[in-house]
């Protein structure tokens, strides 16, 4: 990675910032670092980072709500570094818009291979994006791959970065059915055993502000058992 990349660390915990601070240092990246909800968010608004590194856990107020303010005004990506470990957490900060999610104690080296996989990911779907035509059309469901925007009708449909990626990578093979294993591994590249749920949560987002109803499928198709497809 080169040091055109800016992340955002906000964590209460001294030691433990600038224990990820170091690392990230090593490895080329800008860093800057909050230890609060309020100052990461005036160090968010003025910084502007290509991703943030967030407990959850903060002094002045719970990191969901964090997630929840920047979802209302960017896609940045977020991997959420907390100490709660239960399913509950984990699904509301990704229902919420959070990218990843690793629990406390973590090892630095997955830590860098999961924030390497979301970069390398945005660089290969904008890639993968300008050799496609300009659109994907399909019922009233619209893509526009030049400027990475959804619409269903006139209606624009705003999807974080992780949610377009996924709709877009399965739009680009469209007809075919994608394992639950195929788009984990291109869309996170790294597999774990909250993997599946994940996925899944993200989809249940997207039909959600697609319009689809529970039970009723007009844009994306569930294989049980097996992964998703778009006509």
């Amino acid at each position: 990675m080169n040091n055109k990349y800016k992340i955002l660390i906000i964590e209460d915990e001294l030691n433990i910032s600038n224990f990820v601070k170091a690392k990230l240092d090593a490895n080329g990246f800008q860093v800057v670092t909050a230890f609060s909800e309020k100052e990461g968010m005036m160090m968010f608004l003025s910084h502007c980072p290509d991703l943030i590194i967030l407990d959850l856990g903060l002094p002045d107020l719970d990191g969901m709500e964090f997630i929840r303010e920047v979802r209302k005004k960017s896609i940045v990506p977020i991997i959420v570094l907390s100490a709660r470990s239960s399913e509950k957490d984990k699904v509301d900060a990704l229902n919420l818009g959070a990218n990843d999610y690793m629990t406390k104690p973590f090892g630095t080296e997955e830590l860098m291979a999961r924030i390497r996989s979301i970069f390398r990911n945005q660089n290969q779907l904008l890639a993968a994006d300008k050799e496609l035509e300009d659109y994907y059309v399909v019922n009233d469901l619209r893509i526009d791959y030049r400027q990475r925007r959804i619409f269903v009708g006139d209606e624009e449909v705003k999807l974080t970065r992780t949610e377009y990626n996924i709709v877009a990578f399965l739009s680009h093979n469209s007809g075919k059915i994608i394992t639950y294993e195929e788009i984990i591994n291109y869309i996170w590249n790294w597999s774990d055993e909250g993997s599946v749920k994940k996925l899944q949560v993200n989809i249940a987002n997207i039909r959600r502000k697609l319009g689809e109803k529970p039970g009723q499928s007009s844009y994306i198709f569930n294989e049980l058992g097996v992964g998703y497809r778009m006509d």
